[in-house]
């Protein structure tokens, strides 16, 4: 049996006031396996995400990815299993200003030290979210909807293990959401990503393998 890419075991993040966010968060997915991630605002989704991704530490449980316990690294090998392994879309999106879009994209490779043929991986996933021939162009001309495509392109350019994506359709009309979950599901069937998506849409949650509902008490799969 293929091991997992992503296990969550008994999670529990408690807020610096006290307040207990979610606890007894469990989730497990295979390579290739598409989640999304639905609840009320403020039950911690974004959280979670941070969680995963090893930005932010629960109280309790256990994080695994590919098999590595994230509480057993330290914060430099957090940053390197995020950098070669995980690809995040931010709600922020994050896009560095002096950077042209193209160099954007390609940012998990040049930090790989993977800067030959960067350019050429980076420019067909422009053209995969509709930013064909702006390559040379600054983040400072992009509207909020285009920056977010620049965020998803390279969120996938290293071809990670894992995908965590923020509410990755939030600023993308109709046409354009439907054309990057696309884009999602074309990555999990060429590379076997995992896919863990939180998202308010609807439409979103429905190109999902599996939809869950965070609350207070945890993780439950809706039944479809």
């Amino acid at each position: 049996m293929t091991p997992p890419v992503l296990v969550l075991d008994h999670l529990r993040r408690v807020l610096p006031n006290g307040r207990e966010l979610f606890g007894g968060v469990d989730l497990s997915l295979a390579p290739g396996q598409f989640a999304a991630i639905t609840g009320e605002s403020g039950v911690g989704k974004s959280t979670l995400l941070n969680l995963i991704g090893g930005l932010d530490l629960a109280q309790e449980g256990r994080i695994l990815i590919e098999g590595r316990d994230l509480a057993a690294l330290d914060e430099d090998g957090r940053t390197l299993l995020r950098r070669d392994r995980i690809g995040f879309v931010f709600q922020a999106f994050h896009i560095l200003p002096h950077l042209t879009l193209w160099q954007n994209v390609a940012l998990p490779l040049l930090l790989q030290g993977k800067s030959e043929g960067a350019r050429d991986k980076a420019e067909p996933l422009l053209d995969a979210v509709g930013l064909s021939g702006r390559a040379e162009e600054r983040p400072s001309v992009l509207s909020g909807g285009e920056l977010q495509r620049v965020a998803i392109a390279r969120a996938i350019v290293h071809r990670p293990a894992l995908i965590l994506a923020d509410e990755p359709t939030g600023n993308l009309d109709p046409a354009t959401a439907t054309g990057v979950l696309a884009l999602f599901r074309r990555v999990v069937a060429e590379t076997g990503a995992a896919i863990v998506l939180v998202t308010h849409s609807k439409l979103a949650a429905a190109e999902a393998d599996r939809v869950l509902t965070l609350t207070q008490m945890g993780l439950a799969d809706e039944i479809r």
